[in-house]
């Protein structure tokens, strides 16, 4: 499925200082911690297996949800405010999810009663302006209020208590007028001989005025790790934990905080083990294997083809195994599989009816695995498309609860009427779970456990119509199993605080609308636009993103687009950063989006463009995802200047390398054409005469001749053809 999320109302995290970026003293981590009520008389589990999570980050009036992890159905749980703002009157009620709104900026400490302990989570609220969707923020400049280091520390001066050296204007002030938005920050992490040192590296928004010093860095350490708070210190924008303080885990969480918000968390997680080796590991990255993955979606039961009959032949699961050898050869490595459980037989499976079944028209268990070890002999992970936000209306217990309102299962499930399920966008066919309800988390976890032993990934549907709180323990739970299991969210428009702790991997929602947009005639720039449009939302540099043209939801581009442009897009995919996702049929030339693939009228010509793109991209540092992007100077000589964009891409190797390390350096430059003509390109910055993509000569006297695609060599900086 994919519709567009409505406006995100959370925005989910404890605080114990920020280091203000002009006032770098340092700041010792001690009384802050002393709010907790008679703290030295309670026990706190180490890690708890119902413990919330980690602390949240918020702005006032943000809903928290609050709910145990692990959830025992029929086990009692309790929320209370164990430590607030001195002027805040916010509450918990008395069920086991509950949903707090912060009133006052400040620090807020929710402990959680379970049947493994008492449990505590930090809530850092900001003003209500700096919230990450707020279209007039407002955060005053720093010096409107002295704060002592002690002051800092205990949280007694400013905001209520955020140790910034900041007051805090009214929500409503008026907005800086300097431009500018959301920050950004990344942690690092140095190990010396005594200590671990976390260091931030804070970046101001692409389009404001604020510079790096501007910005400010509110640091938290996670409420489930047993490290004494009083030997954390903070001093030169960097967080100190002295090693011989350090247990078997620390775990810091920071935010870069500015007049216009504050950026998407990011976190650092340090462990030690036995023999005292420190690891140190950065949660919130994507595994490293996705980041440049060519990802081929199957519509699964189209797949086969016209005039196959699965059932009387090998079955579904089986018709795409006999395809692996294909899908290999396109240079694939991640098999998007849409879903395959039972379902009320809609054909495209999302409304389901067994989470714990496959369905019986695509194979058996068996050949569901099989297919799976295929993939893997073949170095192909496989991503199986996780659906948690509704069932079928079919599913037995929706049936169950709409045909008598006191059956058990009435509460599994949100309701407009009697009678009538809430949905979205008028969906018939399916009803909303209610994630306020413990059997519905312990349902779909159970179904999480179930399916992820046998896959690489979970491709989530309707990532934003489910709680965060619930993503993050499903982030939790299998990173702590699989630290490289990937989770792609499926979020249209995308929402940056998704790559805290959520997902590692994003629908570009963005450049796919760019994309379409230029393949119906706005200029072709509008694809560079789109890409640096991710720091513009908030992204941080390590957030991944998956590309795309069309999927089974979307008229396929060639249709909408036309032939030369649906070449060109696909040169984009495979050019820009991302993980290029390709859908079945797209390589050869398949006009509808949900019909069965027309194997037999393939456009070769198309499909081997899609190999050499795979192929190329494969061997050329230059075209990963981690490369630099950089707009280019251009003249289009002969063509129509707005159909063509090109940019370079750029991969230097470390100042200091020598040899082997050298080999990594690498830059080419790209031309796109989205035209429906050849058109003839000067780019000061090429520097061939061949297109690495199809190895033939593309330099006339005028420039670069480019029929869709071409990728040349680059120039060195400031050379010129």
């Amino acid at each position: 499925m994919n519709r567009s999320a409505p406006s995100a109302s959370e925005r989910d995290g404890r605080e114990f200082g920020r280091e203000s970026r002009r006032d770098r003293s340092a700041v010792a981590v001690t009384a802050e911690f002393a709010v907790t009520a008679n703290p030295k008389a309670e026990t706190r589990a180490d890690e708890g297996m119902h413990h919330p999570g980690p602390p949240r980050f918020v702005a006032v009036g943000d809903e928290v949800e609050l709910a145990p992890r692990e959830p025992d159905p029929a086990a009692t749980y309790t929320w209370t405010v164990a430590a607030a703002p001195a002027e805040s009157s916010a509450a918990v009620g008395d069920d086991p999810v509950e949903y707090f709104t912060p009133d006052e900026p400040g620090r807020y400490v929710l402990a959680l009663g379970a049947p493994d302990g008492r449990h505590e989570l930090t809530v850092r609220a900001f003003p209500g302006g700096l919230a990450p969707a707020s279209e007039a923020p407002s955060y005053p400049q720093s010096g409107a209020t002295e704060t002592t280091v002690d002051e800092a520390a205990a949280g007694t001066s400013g905001d209520a208590g955020d140790g910034s050296g900041r007051a805090d204007g009214t929500d409503d002030a008026p907005a800086d007028p300097d431009g500018g938005g959301r920050p950004r920050l990344a942690l690092s992490t140095t190990v010396t001989d005594d200590a671990v040192v976390v260091e931030c590296d804070p970046q101001p928004h692409p389009d404001g005025t604020e510079t790096a010093a501007d910005l400010e860095v509110a640091f938290l350490l996670d409420d489930r790790d047993d490290l004494d708070r009083e030997d954390a210190r903070i001093a030169e924008g960097e967080l100190t934990v002295p090693l011989d303080a350090l247990s078997d885990r620390a775990r810091v969480h920071a935010v870069a905080v500015g007049r216009h918000g504050y950026s998407v968390p990011d976190a650092v997680d340090v462990r030690r083990d036995e023999e005292v080796a420190v690891d140190v590991h950065r949660p919130y990255d994507p595994p490293a294997w996705a980041e440049d993955s060519v990802i081929y979606e199957v519509y699964v039961r189209t797949f086969p083809g016209q005039g196959s009959d699965p059932a009387a032949e090998s079955g579904v699961f089986g018709a795409i195994r006999e395809r692996l050898d294909y899908i290999e050869g396109l240079g694939v490595d991640a098999l998007w599989l849409t879903p395959v459980l039972e379902n009320d037989d809609a054909p495209h499976g999302y409304n389901v009816t067994d989470f714990f079944a496959l369905a019986d028209d695509l194979g058996t268990r068996a050949e569901y695995e099989r297919l799976v070890q295929a993939a893997h002999d073949r170095e192909i992970r496989v991503l199986f498309d996780l659906v948690c936000n509704h069932s079928a209306r079919a599913h037995p217990y929706y049936q169950a609860a709409v045909s008598d309102p006191s059956n058990e299962y009435r509460e599994w499930y949100e309701w407009r009427g009697p009678a009538e399920p809430e949905t979205y966008f008028d969906w018939e066919l399916i009803a909303n779970f209610d994630f306020s309800h413990l059997p519905v988390r312990r349902h779909l976890l159970d179904a999480v456990d179930e399916w992820a032993p046998l896959v690489d990934g979970f491709r989530c549907d309707m990532a934003w119509a489910v709680p965060d709180a619930f993503w993050r323990e499903v982030h939790d739970r299998l990173k702590a199993r699989d630290a490289e299991f990937l989770l792609l969210d499926e979020t249209i428009p995308y929402i940056p605080d998704f790559q805290a702790g959520l997902f590692d991997v994003h629908f570009d929602s963005t450049t796919y609308a760019a994309l379409r947009r230029v393949g119906n005639g706005e200029p072709a720039r509008a694809v560079l636009d789109a890409v640096e449009d991710r720091a513009r939302s908030g992204f941080p540099d390590h957030a991944g993103f998956m590309l795309y043209a069309e999927n089974h939801d979307e008229t396929r581009y060639l249709v909408e687009c036309g032939r030369p442009a649906a070449e060109a897009a696909l040169g984009a995919l495979f050019t820009l950063p991302g993980a290029p996702m390709v859908y079945a049929g797209q390589e050869f030339g398949q006009r509808g989006k949900r019909d069965d693939l027309a194997w037999d009228h393939a456009d070769e010509s198309l499909r081997e463009h899609v190999r050499r793109l795979a192929a190329l991209r494969r061997e050329r540092p230059a075209l990963a995802t981690a490369a630099a992007l950089d707009r280019v100077d251009y003249e289009v000589r002969e063509g129509w200047d707005d159909r063509v964009v090109a940019f370079r891409r750029t991969v230097e190797a470390p100042a200091d390398a020598a040899g082997d390390d050298r080999e990594a350096e690498d830059a080419v430059v790209v031309v796109l054409n989205f035209g429906a003509e050849p058109a003839t390109v000067a780019v000061d910055a090429a520097a061939g005469e061949t297109d690495l993509l199809t190895d033939e000569p593309v330099d006339d006297s005028a420039g670069l001749r480019v029929d869709s695609v071409a990728v040349v060599p680059a120039a060195s900086p400031g050379a010129r053809r």
